[in-house]
């Protein structure tokens, strides 16, 4: 069996669900763990760095001769929770799939970077710098990413989320925000004494459902469409004879390139004014309670060209794409590493049933062992 198929069912057998998505889950030390020890085997420098405790980054890097560039692999430990699931940790290889929980978000990617320095150090890898990252926490606030940029840097990364061996080159943001409407507690027969913060909150629905229409009839951003927003959780009222004093929602909106930063929050302020304006009763708050930004790297950027010429290399012929998730990428880029997305296919991603094709493992390994040959010996090579 190919080592980087050995590796990644090594993986999948450590539960690493993330504990801030699941109470009690056992979070990512132990795939950490693994992951440091399997790369000390190859002859790496490794590092671990505690983004937060217990909940280890893994950072090996890969030392050439002579001085080059500096190149960074990136991706994410954890996974999200296996309710549903039959064996969620035990990998199972069928019709050239391998199934289990983080499969293919992102064991499948973590798998392929680390064995691609193994490959890169064998074919003589020579100039420049590799850092492998092994992060954790992409799948609720990024405080891998976060911890790692405050100490690590390259010339450019690849962050192994599942791509389809396709070439990432922008994903959409996000900003989740809060809103309470106010109103004012009383009995149900006494209509002049109290007011209604679920009909309030009906209004602010309606607003966004306009706001949504206008953000969708905008013109897309030509690799990721349009931004939009949804009404995630709605919670308000204590009994049937009572009138409810707060209403509170839970939204999503994800934002795109050239969108500014403090538009989502911004956009539900002159709501929230709008309405009060029309009826001086109508009473809400709101916030943001947590974003991240889109991203986008220039399409001719050279390490775009770059690993598109080393994916060409072993048969492999990807188009650049427009990403709607969110990933690490963005923390990279905002640190100022340049950033590209490259990762193996499947199916099945925070499903009951999830797959990683190994024939897009092996190629996204061999890939990357490539460019990073390529391009940590400089320029001129």
């Amino acid at each position: 069996m190919d080592p980087v198929i050995s590796l990644l069912q090594r993986l999948v057998r450590v539960n690493s669900v993330n504990p801030s998505l699941v109470a009690g889950a056992p979070g990512e030390r132990n795939a950490a763990l693994a992951v440091a020890a399997h790369m000390r085997e190859m002859g790496l420098a490794v590092t671990l760095q505690e983004a937060a405790a217990g909940r280890p980054n893994v950072i090996g890097v890969l030392d050439g001769n002579a001085p080059g560039r500096s190149l960074m692999f990136c991706g994410h430990i954890d996974t999200v929770g296996v309710e549903g699931m039959s064996a969620p940790f035990e990998p199972r290889i069928e019709d050239g799939r391998l199934y289990g929980r983080g499969s293919q978000d992102m064991k499948g990617g973590v798998a392929a970077m680390i064995d691609a320095a193994r490959v890169a150090a064998a074919q003589g890898f020579s100039r420049g710098r590799l850092i492998i990252a092994v992060v954790v926490d992409e799948e609720y606030a990024s405080i891998g990413a976060d911890a790692l940029v405050r100490e690590w840097h390259a010339d450019a990364a690849v962050v192994t989320e599942p791509t389809d061996l396709q070439i990432g080159v922008a994903h959409k943001g996000f900003a989740w925000l809060e809103v309470e409407t106010h109103g004012r507690a009383a009995h149900g027969s006494r209509p002049a004494d109290g007011r209604d913060a679920i009909l309030a909150m009906g209004r602010v629905l309606a607003e966004l459902g306009e706001l949504d229409r206008r953000l969708q009839g905008r013109p897309p951003h030509p690799r990721l469409g349009t931004a939009s927003l949804h009404a995630s959780i709605i919670r308000g009222g204590r009994e049937l004879s009572s009138y409810p004093d707060a209403c509170r929602l839970d939204m999503e909106r994800r934002t795109i390139p050239g969108e500014p930063e403090n538009a989502p929050d911004e956009e539900l302020a002159a709501i929230l004014r709008r309405l009060h304006a029309a009826d001086a009763t109508f009473a809400a708050s709101h916030r943001v309670s947590f974003a991240r930004p889109p991203y986008e790297i220039s399409e001719d950027h050279p390490a775009t060209l770059a690993l598109e010429a080393a994916a060409r290399t072993h048969g492999v012929q990807p188009d650049r794409a427009g990403l709607s998730f969110w990933t690490d990428a963005a923390v990279l880029g905002a640190a100022g590493i340049p950033s590209l997305l490259f990762g193996p296919g499947g199916a099945g991603l925070h499903s009951i049933e999830e797959y990683v094709t190994l024939r897009d493992v092996l190629a996204c390994r061999d890939a990357l062992a490539t460019m990073a040959a390529r391009w940590c010996a400089g320029p001129d090579e």
